[in-house]
């Protein structure tokens, strides 16, 4: 017997009537994305209309507790994601505490680790892309690619956001950036940059999530984009293609993708689709049509770069499940996926690195070679590093540490490429020696 055996699983959309506040949701009303942003629940007292009887108070406490206490990412789950936790069997309090989906996207309290819910080194804005702005929401953090922030709104808000520091709405925890600039005069000042930086070839277009930009905007931003002559790669970045397929179905969208999609093939540039995909249970036929629909219309890939998550798939059955799901059923090539960033509270999702290169290496030999995704970690002021590429290794501290081939944006000539940098494993991964060495550098 193999430890994994593949078994080709379609993708089924659960039905949403099984909720008492949708039992006469029509299939009209759910495949337009005007009702599900309409449905979207926000807060605690949505989310009981929704789930009526079936849940415990004791849940609903543990959620407001959370959101007091703990929360940096506000309540927004379009009823397209919510119709993906408990898909099967009943709908109870235990099933939804279990559920891999609620537990990234709806996080309670008891989740949370209470000897260390943050790491000592956590930070609001663990990557410094803020720092590493060189116009209003442009980070320019690799020599040739640069990331484009158009706004600080989702469908969507997931607990583990990396970027908490301005995405969504304030919270008590949290109290957010906020981008100053106009959108035209934001985007206009990302455009200058781009053309005065010709080395500069790939643009990530993201956010927030791009589905929150209105469609000719973003139209324009990306036909100013393809007017230079430089950029090679563009990628929208958007979970929405999950979290609300019908954003990326509506004919507006799909009319306007296939002129942007022609634009850049013409042009001989690289037009792709990123999305954020963590568990087989959020992969829908809706979510396989959107993404059917982007490749029909000329997008070069549609790609997923998930977020590897203690209690939501850090096991080598779980990508594995996932990775046949976007690849064989949904169209999406299995591209990234990054360990958790270093942003507070959020321990209890984060793996140690010696974890996730030991799923690195069990899930190697089951998916075809080119969707075999890389395990990476995002270390601040070095960037994305395959999870195998530590140069030193401190495992009972539970410090890694990494070297990188260039220099950031707010970096000058004279700093030395040859530093080593380090990363932290959550400390309760660690050995008890490790851990007392925490408990005294803590207290000091």
């Amino acid at each position: 017997m193999q430890p994994y055996v593949y078994q080709r699983r379609t993708l089924t959309e659960p039905d949403w009537r099984r909720f008492p506040g949708w039992h006469d949701v029509t299939r009209d009303q759910w495949e337009s994305a005007q009702w599900q942003r309409a449905h979207c629940v926000k807060n605690i007292a949505q989310l009981k209309a929704l789930l009526g009887d079936h849940i415990a108070d004791t849940f609903y406490d543990d959620l407001a507790d959370d959101q007091a206490h703990h929360a940096t990412m506000s309540m927004l789950i379009p009823p397209q994601m919510i119709n993906t936790m408990v898909p099967t069997g009943g709908l109870t309090t235990d099933a939804l505490y279990a559920d891999p989906v609620r537990r990234y996207m709806i996080p309670v309290a008891s989740d949370r680790l209470t000897d260390w819910p943050s790491h000592p080194y956590a930070t609001r804005d663990s990557l410094h892309e803020h720092d590493m702005w060189v116009a209003e929401g442009l980070t320019h953090r690799y020599p040739t690619k640069v990331l484009a922030e158009l706004l600080s709104t989702c469908p969507q808000y997931c607990g583990h956001c990396t970027r908490m520091d301005l995405v969504g709405n304030s919270t008590p925890t949290v109290d957010k950036l906020r981008l100053t600039l106009k959108p035209t005069d934001r985007y206009d000042a990302m455009i200058a940059y781009l053309r005065a930086h010709p080395g500069v070839r790939d643009v990530v277009v993201s956010g927030g999530d791009v589905a929150n930009v209105p469609w000719k905007h973003l139209e324009s931003f990306l036909m100013r984009l393809l007017d230079i002559e430089t950029v090679r790669d563009i990628r929208l970045a958007t979970k929405a293609l999950m979290g609300l397929p019908q954003h990326w179905l509506q004919p507006d969208v799909v009319e306007g993708l296939e002129r942007v999609a022609r634009t850049a093939a013409r042009r001989g540039v690289n037009l792709a689709i990123h999305t954020h995909v963590n568990h087989v249970q959020s992969l829908t036929p809706l979510v396989a049509k959107a993404a059917q629909t982007a490749l029909e219309v000329g997008v070069r890939d549609v790609r997923n770069q998930g977020v590897l998550m203690r209690g939501v798939n850090a096991t080598a059955a779980d990508l594995l499940d996932l990775c046949f799901a976007l690849q064989g059923e949904a169209g999406i090539l299995p591209y990234y996926f990054y360990m958790c960033d270093m942003i507070p509270n959020a321990e209890h999702w984060r793996v140690a690195v010696w974890q996730a290169q030991q799923l690195q290496h069990d899930i190697m030999g089951y998916l075809p070679g080119y969707a075999t995704p890389r395990i990476v970690c995002d270390v601040p002021f070095v960037g994305k590093r395959w999870v195998h590429m530590i140069t030193e290794y401190d495992r009972e501290r539970g410090i890694s540490y990494w070297t990188k081939n260039y220099r950031t944006s707010i970096e000058h000539d004279s700093m030395d490429l040859d530093r080593s940098y380090p990363y932290y494993d959550p400390i309760d991964t660690l050995p008890e020696t490790g851990a007392d060495w925490w408990r005294k550098e803590h207290a000091e």
